[in-house]
């Protein structure tokens, strides 16, 4: 995948999470893995998306909850990114794409279902769904970088207010990608030469977060929600197919 095509992926996809808090990664990985190996991507797009939260908890950290950051949410994630780290060690690469891919077409199609509805559910998860959620959460952190669309499902029960919602979320994304950084070196997907190619992508990123702090401001969630979630579950059926497709003809 070239670097202008990269520019683009990361204009776009950053720019989501700048007005929401979170779906940069899924949806980066999700378009680009259609293109490039999904390992590849995440040393050059790590990089880039700790920059993006590290901003968004610097410039909104009067927002963020830090209760439900450091007591309900991190502890799980962390539990979780420990055995997704693990899985990464066993679990071959042609099985992770497509099952990563299915994995973003029923969060999406949820997502949708849940955006199209005229009635809104906001109470806070029974225990046990919270902790399966957070748990998987850090799993799929552990194997993709992007345990996004648990944590926002679980989060969005508890973090009413939009402003604490993206602040918070960003505070998750800088402490777990952190946490995901070392296993992406030990690997050999974040090297010199990526984080060369990760610095050039801070220019699309800082047209992202300029774009996404506008539309955060007057954000209708629920429109920006239905495109995001009917975005996803398109590209990652396209990935799923072709996932598939390749699998058939290997």
């Amino acid at each position: 995948m070239g670097v202008v095509a990269l520019a683009v992926l990361v204009l776009v996809s950053f720019f989501v999470e700048a007005a929401a808090g979170f779906g940069s990664m899924v949806v980066a990985l999700t378009v680009g893995a259609l293109f490039s190996p999904v390992d590849e991507l995440l040393g050059l797009l790590v990089p880039v998306n700790l920059v993006l939260s590290t901003y968004l908890v610097a410039r909104n950290r009067a927002h963020v909850d830090w209760r439900f950051l450091w007591r309900r949410v991190v502890p799980l994630m962390a539990v979780g990114l420990v055995i997704g780290t693990a899985l990464t060690r066993v679990v071959n690469a042609g099985i992770a794409k497509p099952l990563f891919a299915l994995f973003v077409v029923v969060v999406a199609a949820s997502q949708l279902k849940q955006a199209l509805s005229k009635t809104t559910n906001s109470k806070p998860l029974p225990e046990a769904a919270r902790v399966a959620g957070l748990l998987g959460a850090g799993v799929i952190h552990g194997i993709f970088a992007t345990g996004g669309p648990l944590t926002v499902y679980v989060s969005a029960r508890e973090l009413s207010d939009k402003h604490a919602f993206r602040a918070t979320l960003s505070a998750v994304w800088v402490v777990m990608n952190v946490l995901v950084m070392p296993r992406l070196v030990q690997d050999g997907a974040v090297t010199l030469d990526s984080l060369r190619t990760s610095a050039l992508l801070l220019l699309p990123l800082a047209a992202g977060i300029v774009l996404g702090e506008r539309v955060h401001a007057a954000l209708d969630e629920r429109k920006f929600r239905i495109a995001v979630a009917g975005l996803l579950l398109v590209a990652g059926a396209v990935l799923l197919v072709g996932s598939l497709s390749q699998s058939g003809a290997a």
